[in-house]
């Protein structure tokens, strides 16, 4: 049986945008094109992509997936062993998180006593645990070891008050980006990069253009990073933000 874009996105929840971002980088192509041109795919890119799925669940980077379902069945075995073992300590980063909620909790019921100090460090914890478990794989391939914990431990000493801040940039970003797509003028363009760019900086132990551009890039081949954007701004605001950073970064 055939299918098309359409139909492969109702099966597998997956968008045609991102089928076709998989077809442009060689990840999953399409069995053949129709005689109108559309692309069809059959049962083989089915289990491709059923695959490919499997290990974004995981944290595994396109790069790295592409190399991984090109590879014989025999050797998918070790893949998932060491997939398990990485898990298997996110899972007792999750614990050590269970752990201040907890203590959290018992801090609301008068148990005991928290420092302003310590209930924004259980959150800059979380939040650190959420974006390993989400992108730590492919931000480690794609920037280094070195620059991911070097972000990590200066989100972890953030002051309260910069956090505020930054939370204020988000959202000056996000309501600009709104109105950018009814009004897409230059100086509104340019205003909207130099938020993004002074958001990340927050994070970001330097600041590099060149690394801009590829942390964009990640927007739309991640649905995780499209959907934020696109449900906080409006359809298209991921496309159009990214657009803007690759003119202006």
């Amino acid at each position: 049986m055939n299918y098309t874009v359409k139909q492969m996105a109702e099966i597998s929840g997956v968008s045609a945008r991102t089928l076709r971002f998989y077809d442009e980088r060689a990840l999953l192509k399409p069995a053949f094109l129709s005689e109108a041109g559309y692309r069809m795919y059959t049962e083989k890119e089915i289990d491709r992509l059923q695959q490919i799925l499997l290990y974004r669940s995981m944290g595994i980077p396109l790069k790295t997936i592409k190399e991984l379902v090109d590879r014989p069945d025999e050797k998918i075995e070790d893949t998932l062993i060491q997939q398990k073992i990485q898990l298997e300590q996110k899972r007792q980063e999750l614990d050590q998180l269970l752990e201040t909620i907890d203590k959290t909790l018992r801090y609301y019921k008068g148990e005991l006593k928290m420092t302003n100090k310590e209930k924004f460090d259980a959150f800059k914890r979380e939040k650190i645990v959420e974006n390993e478990a989400n992108y730590g794989s492919e931000i480690r391939e794609k920037y280094g070891e070195d620059a991911v914990e070097a972000s990590n431990q200066k989100w972890q000493n953030m002051r309260e008050a910069d956090y505020q801040k930054m939370q204020a940039v988000e959202a000056e970003l996000i309501e600009k980006l709104r109105h950018y797509l009814t009004d897409e003028t230059p100086s509104l363009a340019e205003a909207i990069y130099q938020l993004h760019k002074e958001w990340i900086s927050f994070s970001w132990g330097k600041y590099s253009g060149e690394a801009h551009k590829g942390l964009s890039e990640m927007y739309l081949a991640d649905e995780r990073f499209t959907q934020y954007y696109d449900e906080k701004s409006g359809p298209g605001a991921t496309e159009a933000l990214v657009q803007i950073i690759q003119k202006y970064a």
